[in-house]
């Protein structure tokens, strides 16, 4: 009776099991039963056994689909690591081709202004060609044309084409034989020395330790380094809290984080953070290393290139190319902030406007080279006489203003007339001429009673430029409002 019922039951758990370990199962059970028999062992023993037999062979299947699901994500990590990579390489083409599209637009701005004054010698030379006294002149407004030009091709030709070397993968990296000094976050005495083995062989990497956040910042902040190797798990916080306080502190300095084993899904995190790159601790070898490094001096490298041309880009919109003065642009953006402020504390401000008298006989006489010479020389006195709070600008050809806030007529007035005087005794050469020049000053003042703009205050003090050329150039004259002002 047991025999029957036990095989029954037997049978029943074979048709779960697959085909391929039916046959050695049945017979395996069946001398079970039959030592079950012999041994008049209770039927609840060997359901038991079997039950636990089952539970063991379901888990083991769970396991091998759960570790075919993990060697598929492996796998798609990997996939998505080397287009990470692949991007990264072309992120940094992209940027450097940004900047050589930035320089190259800085650099036409540069050759605009000699290349005029050739195209002007040119045609002065054509127009005066049967006055030989003439040529000579327009020679050398050419041939100083062209030295500008040469100086610009020179600047050009110094871009960092020699920094960069062909590496076995095609990949433009920074010369791996410079000297470096690089900081490594690192609070594992272990993970540290793997790190210094990995570059040991590498005499120019000079790598230094810091072993928390604290220390680190305090090394950074008193030495230089050109990378960070940062471990994203430390003793007093992680990446993340330690790439938040460079940004806080001011500090510069490119980051990789190293990861440990796992880690990749951190990687978004620290990248926006501001880490140049990541790498996980499982897959540092000298190639991967020196790979990350590489690529991260050079995407700094870029960085700062970028960071130079947008502020040259900057400077040059707010400045003038010849008298490195402030330009009208920027005048018309900071008059009106100082009009309204004065208007709102009811403080003092005063504009000045300042023209060269007859500057169209210095272009004529002694040329035009002459003429930029002239003002580039008078922009500089005019700094030397006015206040570092005050505003200097090139308003246009020969005319300059200076807005001069918390100060009056009185003041603007004894500022001015040594500025005048300044200009009035100063000898002016160019090549084997010398001339002298003057420049006559209107001075006005802003009223809050009348409530100016900073149109007003404008026409009053060309008003004022008004009357010191009537009444003989060569002085300063003030006012307060325009006439007939209410």
């Amino acid at each position: 009776m047991y025999e029957k019922n036990i095989m029954n039951i037997t049978n029943n758990y074979l048709n779960v099991i697959d085909k391929n370990q039916k046959n050695f199962f049945s017979r395996v059970m069946r001398q079970v039963v039959k030592i079950i028999y012999s041994s008049q062992l209770i039927l609840d023993i060997l359901k038991n056994k079997v039950k636990i037999f089952l539970a063991m062979f379901k888990k083991k299947k769970t396991l091998e689909i759960a570790n075919t699901s993990l060697k598929q994500t492996v796998e798609e990590l990997k996939k998505t690591n080397l287009k990470i990579v692949d991007q990264q390489e072309t992120l940094i083409e992209e940027e450097r081709i940004k900047v050589l599209l930035q320089m190259a637009g800085a650099k036409a701005h540069e050759l605009n202004q000699p290349l005029m004054a050739l195209l002007c010698g040119i045609e002065l030379m054509e127009s005066d060609k049967e006055s030989p006294d003439k040529l000579a002149n327009h020679l050398t407004l050419v041939k100083e044309a062209g030295d500008r030009i040469s100086e610009v091709v020179k600047k050009i030709q110094t871009i960092h084409h020699d920094e960069n070397m062909a590496h076995l993968d095609q990949t433009s990296i920074v010369n791996i034989d410079q000297k470096m000094i690089i900081l490594s976050l690192e609070d594992s005495d272990d993970d540290f020395e793997m790190l210094n083995a990995v570059l040991s062989d590498h005499e120019q990497i000079n790598l230094s330790r810091s072993n928390s956040i604290e220390d680190a910042l305090q090394v950074l902040k008193q030495n230089h380094f050109d990378l960070i190797l940062l471990d994203y798990l430390l003793s007093d916080g992680n990446g993340l809290d330690f790439l938040r306080r460079m940004e806080k502190e001011g500090l510069e300095i490119p980051a990789v984080v190293i990861t440990g084993q796992g880690d990749e899904m951190i990687a978004k995190q620290v990248i926006q953070a501001g880490a140049y790159d990541y790498l996980p601790k499982n897959r540092i070898g000298e190639s991967s290393l020196l790979r990350v490094i590489n690529n991260t001096l050079e995407k700094a490298r870029l960085k700062r290139e970028i960071k130079n041309a947008q502020e040259k880009l900057t400077m040059m919109s707010i400045r003038d190319e010849l008298t490195r003065l402030y330009n009208r642009r920027y005048f018309n953006e900071v008059i009106e902030k100082e009009v309204s402020r004065a208007m709102r504390y009811d403080t003092d401000l005063v504009l000045c406007m300042i023209d060269l008298d007859y500057f169209k006989k210095i272009n004529d006489t002694y040329g035009h080279l002459a003429g930029d010479m002239t003002l580039s020389e008078i922009a500089g006195m005019l700094k030397k006489c006015v206040r570092q709070t005050d505003l200097c600008c090139r308003y246009g050809g020969e005319e300059f203003t200076v807005i001069m806030a918390n100060t009056d007529t009185k003041g603007a007035g004894k500022v001015s007339e040594r500025f005048r005087k300044m200009v009035a005794h100063q000898l002016f050469k160019h090549n084997s001429s010398k001339f002298h020049c003057t420049v006559s000053v209107g001075i006005a003042a802003f009223n809050p009673e009348l409530k100016q703009s900073s149109t007003e205050l404008l026409e009053a003090a060309d008003y004022a430029l008004y009357k010191a050329k009537a009444q003989g150039r060569n002085r300063v004259v003030t006012i307060n409002a325009l006439p007939g002002a209410n």
